[in-house]
């Protein structure tokens, strides 16, 4: 089980509710974000994932930076990003990061990553209160995880109304009350959905 706690002046407190710890407090659509639901435990902790994408303004190598998620698998999201949806990132440096502080390796933040990565290269913003959750392969194909209904059910409660979600076992999961579900297989899928165009 994982406990959260804040340090105030007069000591460390525990914390009931920890869930808003780790979300940026802005309400407006901004590109180069997006938010996951991880499990620590048996907790759902919902997750801001954010991202950068610049360009190389002279010669060198891209960096590549993380902080709070496992370097290697944002590496392999970023090539999976580059082979399968053709997204020009090898002139980039990609910082990838969570918020508050947050830290996870789980594969379930991967499309999360993905989707906030996209966002920030071509300066779309995500749909409004959404999360997105689920593993991808080396194929672009959005895997399942586990505990997918529990870490939709936080989600609601912190009053998110969409969710994608891997369409492989998505008939098995029930949509909490106020909640749309976007069950998808691959990246490009969940590209279409998650990022739409603007209008003009």
């Amino acid at each position: 089980e994982v406990g959260c706690f804040e340090l105030v002046e007069r000591g460390i407190i525990g914390l009931e509710d920890p869930s808003g710890l780790f979300l940026s407090q802005t309400s407006s659509r901004v590109p180069g974000t997006c938010v996951t639901v991880t499990l620590e435990g048996r907790r759902p902790m919902p997750t801001e994932i954010q991202a950068l994408v610049s360009p190389l303004v002279s010669g060198g190598s891209a960096r590549r930076t993380t902080s709070g998620l496992d370097y290697s698998r944002v590496a392999m999201t970023l090539a999976v990003l580059q082979a399968r949806l053709r997204l020009a990132l090898s002139n980039c440096d990609v910082y990838v990061s969570t918020v508050g502080g947050a830290k996870t390796s789980e594969p379930a933040v991967d499309l999360a990553v993905a989707l906030a990565i996209t966002s920030a290269a071509q300066s779309r913003p995500p749909l409004e209160k959404m999360v997105a959750i689920g593993e991808v392969s080396l194929t672009g194909e959005i895997r399942a995880t586990v505990g997918c209904g529990r870490r939709l059910s936080e989600a609601a409660r912190l009053g998110f109304r969409h969710a994608l979600i891997p369409r492989l076992g998505a008939d098995e999961v029930t949509a909490p009350k106020g909640m749309t579900l976007y069950p998808v297989t691959n990246l490009a899928e969940a590209v279409m959905i998650a990022l739409p165009a603007e209008e003009a």
